[in-house]
């Protein structure tokens, strides 16, 4: 069973970057030097095996790959491996400047804005690790995928990381975009807007997904163009309940864009919904994500020039153990203000820093938008989001941990902080639902002319 299925749900698609060059020079091929350096000096999947100068983070041993004794087995939540570890120390308004070089800038507006919010730090713990035939593909990804259709598709990668060795801005996104999460699954995704005082109403949803792209036995030319398979059914509130989108979501875009049907119960047809995509509302978030947001970040890049700036030391949310506890009430998590900060852990990982810039002929809500991506699991932790005249206006985070039977990184919660409006968004919880099972949905399963029968199961 997957805790996770990551929101990435909400209607994803290819990703492209442009630093104002062509793609042709942004790829530069990786040579078989550095692909060989994978599983040597590299992780499998293309982060730094060795740890940093003070030990602060540690040499990657394998990642967390033997379920600890205190798990129960499959249909029982993900306990805490690390629950006996010891808080390092805690980062607050009053000694944020001696940590400032390991944060982003949404945390320190946080710091700054919130006297309640701070960063707990516990030993960094490297517990990623995906199955081997997932490494395999890494590998040989490495030495043959490429960019194509100006970066909005790829070609030649299947299971794997595409581009482990990152060459351009783009690459990570990708990376994120086609990380290990299974075969497929069913997951209960509670979100949850809210408002200045701390009220809310949640909202809960249903998501199915095939990942096309990560079967074990996944060629680039047997995915077919689709790399996922996306069901989602709104249960909650009442005003919303019935609602459903269906999503097939392309590899190449510039070839065939993303297929989108919704249903509405007022309208009761299922038709095609070609706006869910880019800086449109996202579904029950009261306005306080854009379709893109989901899973963090999905969807077309091709209003934006993407630039890969290189790696960061940081502080990120990591290991979220305690935030997946079926032990907790919504209320326990969710606080006025931002996330009750007794249920979170960060702790100092390297991280890919890759900024996008809306493009001069095109536009967005957010103009600039800043990832912070795992180099172990290449999960998106933290993204600064900035308005059009250049001020942070919001700041997300992916609090993530390793399901050790299934070996997928994923997130127990993640936000959306509107800084200016003092509201907040969380997502993916299911504290108080059903855990996600792992599940092999048909391609019939996602055929429209099946899907509302399917919704009603």
């Amino acid at each position: 069973m997957y805790p996770h299925f990551k929101n990435l749900f909400g209607l994803c698609a290819g990703l492209y970057a442009g630093l104002g060059l062509t793609i042709g020079a942004l790829h530069a091929a990786v040579s078989p030097e550095e692909v060989a350096r994978l599983g040597t000096t590299l992780t499998p999947q293309g982060g730094e095996k060795a740890g940093n100068a003070d030990g602060s983070i540690p040499a990657w041993d394998g990642g967390l790959t033997t379920p600890p004794p205190c798990y129960k087995g499959k249909g029982h939540r993900y306990c805490d491996p690390y629950a006996d570890d010891a808080r390092l120390f805690s980062i607050t308004a009053q000694n944020m400047a001696q940590y400032r070089d390991q944060l982003s800038a949404g945390q320190l507006a946080m710091l700054e804005k919130h006297q309640s919010y701070r960063i707990d730090v516990y030993p960094t713990r490297r517990s990623v690790a995906v199955p081997e035939y997932v490494d395999a593909a890494t590998k040989r990804n490495a030495a043959q995928a490429q960019l194509i259709s100006g970066g909005e598709g790829i070609a030649g990668a299947a299971i794997g990381i595409p581009f482990p060795i990152p060459k351009s801005g783009v690459e990570p996104v990708w990376n994120h975009k086609l990380r290990y999460r299974g075969s497929g699954g069913r997951r209960w995704n509670t979100q949850i807007p809210v408002m200045p005082n701390g009220s809310y109403v949640p909202a809960k949803l249903r998501e199915d997904a095939r990942f096309e792209y990560s079967l074990p036995d996944a060629t680039p030319e047997s995915i077919n163009n689709v790399a996922i398979y996306f069901l989602q059914v709104t249960m909650a509130p009442a005003r919303l309940a019935g609602t459903i989108g269906l999503i097939h979501e392309t590899m190449d875009q510039v070839k065939e864009a993303r297929r989108v049907w919704a249903y509405n119960g007022g309208q009761r047809r299922l038709r095609r919904a070609p706006s869910v995509a880019y800086d449109n509302p996202g579904q029950a978030a009261d306005g306080l994500r854009t379709n893109d947001q989901t899973d963090v970040f999905n969807g077309a890049t091709d209003r934006y020039t993407w630039k890969l700036v290189g790696k960061r030391e940081m502080f990120v949310p990591y290991n979220a153990y305690k935030a997946h506890s079926d032990q907790l009430k919504y209320k326990d998590i969710v606080h006025r203000n931002h996330l009750n900060p007794e249920v979170l852990r960060y702790e100092r990982h390297r991280v890919w820093v890759v900024e996008g810039e809306v493009k001069p002929t095109t536009s967005h809500l957010y103009a600039r938008r800043v990832f912070y991506i795992d180099e172990d699991s290449w999960q998106i932790v933290l993204v600064d989001l900035y308005d059009n005249r250049g001020n942070l206006w919001r700041w997300q985070e992916a609090h993530a941990f390793q399901a050790y039977d299934t070996r997928v990184f994923s997130s127990a919660v993640e936000t959306v902080y509107d800084l200016t409006a003092n509201r907040y968004l969380a997502m993916a919880l299911n504290n108080e639902d059903e855990m996600t099972m792992d599940r092999d949905f048909p391609l019939s399963y996602f055929d429209p002319a099946n899907v509302i029968r399917h919704a009603q199961q």
